[in-house]
């Protein structure tokens, strides 16, 4: 029985392989992926695009949202997470499009921002990111119903660079995580990032309940 649930992942996740935006049926087919390769790792799986091309991220405060998001990162810029992060600020930018000089740069000083889509390119959110000392950026789509379609950042004409890591987050997660922080009135959440999905136990894989995964 598990091994033709395996055949059929592979075959309906290769169907889909490389394509652009994500659809919900390829997260789903990723989840059960990742469920086989945590408790069987001999079998192959590559659902299109690859569970190492995702990064998982978990918020620890404010409670209500204590769940384990995915994001993908930046195609062609940013940089990569070289060290784990087992508590960082997670920091809504004031403005949150970040398209310029940020109004809360001091809290985003050696910590993570959230931003959102649009008023520039995905690069020049990092570069003013990185240029505020934040670590890393995600990116959150402004289109707040979203809840499965990742959109590819990449670079835009400007031939400008990035170091730190952009990470691009569905609407709907950045969405809810600003509402949160808003009801609890906290200028911040609590994050750990990145986190390993496959050494987590099937029973505590907490994902936003509004996300098909």
């Amino acid at each position: 029985m598990l091994l033709w649930l395996w055949l059929w992942l592979c075959v309906c996740c290769w169907s889909a392989r490389g394509t652009f935006p994500i659809t919900a049926s390829q997260l789903h087919c990723i989840s059960c992926c990742i469920l086989i390769q945590v408790h069987f790792p001999s079998l192959p799986c590559d659902p299109g695009l690859r569970i190492h091309e995702y990064l998982y991220f978990q918020v620890l405060s404010p409670g209500d949202i204590r769940y384990i998001f995915t994001a993908t990162p930046a195609k062609d810029f940013g940089g990569v997470f070289n060290t784990r992060y087992d508590q960082i600020h997670l920091v809504p930018a004031d403005p949150p499009e970040a398209c310029g000089e940020l109004n809360n740069g001091v809290f985003i000083q050696d910590q993570i921002a959230l931003v959102e889509r649009g008023g520039c390119s995905f690069l020049s959110k990092t570069r003013v990111i990185q240029e505020h000392g934040g670590r890393a950026v995600i990116i959150a789509d402004n289109a707040y119903d979203n809840d499965s379609f990742y959109i590819e950042m990449i670079q835009d004409s400007s031939r400008r660079t990035a170091d730190i890591p952009a990470l691009f987050l569905l609407g709907r997660d950045g969405y809810m995580i600003r509402r949160s922080l808003e009801q609890h009135g906290l200028p911040w959440a609590v994050i750990s990032i990145p986190v390993n999905v496959t050494s987590i136990p099937t029973y505590e894989m907490m994902q936003p309940p509004w996300t098909f995964w």
